[in-house]
């Protein structure tokens, strides 16, 4: 059942991690990803903050699946156009420094007794094609870190990365080559982007895929799931038909008018389980 393996990013609740930990406990889910803590990106958290972090988590009998990291957001050459997004209250920094702070997001994964850690593929080039193979070699040092340290890292498919849709980072994962790099397919955001995420997208990354982010979409457009165009019955089916035993994070995007971050995840939740009923 999806139910025994669904959670939720805490800032998709609250900034307020009381709030947001209260919320998922009460809902039934098992786990959380962590980003952004009172208006704080996680990778910035000092070991004590992560300690009462992880204190709070598990007390109420959670735990902590992914650190969803800005990990290579960030532009290949910043001499060069591209397309930029939401780095949750990171600075722009160079290659250089994201491997620096890939090191320290390893030792916060720790700490949080977590082993997955969500990456990027750099802003998106006006060609991408034209520099993959620099991206594939950045990728492949940086799964050769991880691997070092029995961490999985997810590439997410960010319509404002080089990795930006199923195809291509499939075809990141497969060129890399690793056991510890691994998609992390978000329908919602394939159809954000303007492409079909089921059967088209899904077809692409089948096969890839370490974890799943729920979220739902027009073209750029989020939604409460189940009012979008991701096909959800159809996708969470062929993900069980494949033997598809990892785990699924909420990650709505959504704020009714006049609303809370809250209300859109209670939302898509419902959603979710008006889905699952049938």
């Amino acid at each position: 059942m999806i139910f025994e393996r669904l959670g939720v990013l805490t800032d998709e609740v609250s900034q307020d991690i009381t709030e947001a930990l209260d919320w998922a406990e009460s809902n039934g889910l098992r786990h959380v990803e962590i980003r952004m803590v009172d208006g704080k990106n996680i990778v910035d958290f000092t070991d004590q903050e992560l300690e009462l972090l992880l204190f709070e988590v598990e007390k109420r009998g959670l735990f902590v699946s992914a650190i969803a990291s800005p990990i290579f957001k960030c532009a290949l050459d910043p001499s060069r156009a591209v397309a930029s997004g939401d780095t949750f209250g990171q600075q722009e920094e160079s290659v250089e420094r994201h491997f620096l702070k890939l090191e320290r997001v390893i030792e916060i994964c720790k700490k949080l007794n977590a082993n997955k850690i969500r990456i990027f593929s750099f802003w998106r080039e006006e060609d991408p094609f034209a520099y993959e193979e620099e991206i594939i070699g950045y990728l492949k040092k940086a799964a050769s870190t991880a691997a070092k340290h029995d961490i999985l890292l997810l590439l997410e498919n960010e319509n404002s990365c080089n990795g930006g849709y199923a195809s291509e980072v499939a075809h990141i994962v497969r060129h890399v080559d690793s056991p510890n790099l691994k998609v992390l397919w978000d329908p919602g955001n394939e159809v954000y982007g303007g492409r079909p995420a089921f059967p088209e997208g899904y077809e692409k990354v089948r096969g890839f895929i370490g974890h799943v982010h729920l979220k739902d979409a027009f073209a750029n457009k989020c939604v409460p799931i189940g009012e979008g165009m991701v096909p959800f019955s159809h996708q969470l089916q062929a993900l069980k038909n494949d033997g598809y035993e990892g785990l699924f994070t909420i990650e709505t995007h959504y704020i009714p008018d006049g609303g809370t971050a809250k209300a859109g995840t209670e939302m898509t939740l419902e959603g979710l389980r008006k889905i699952l009923r049938g």
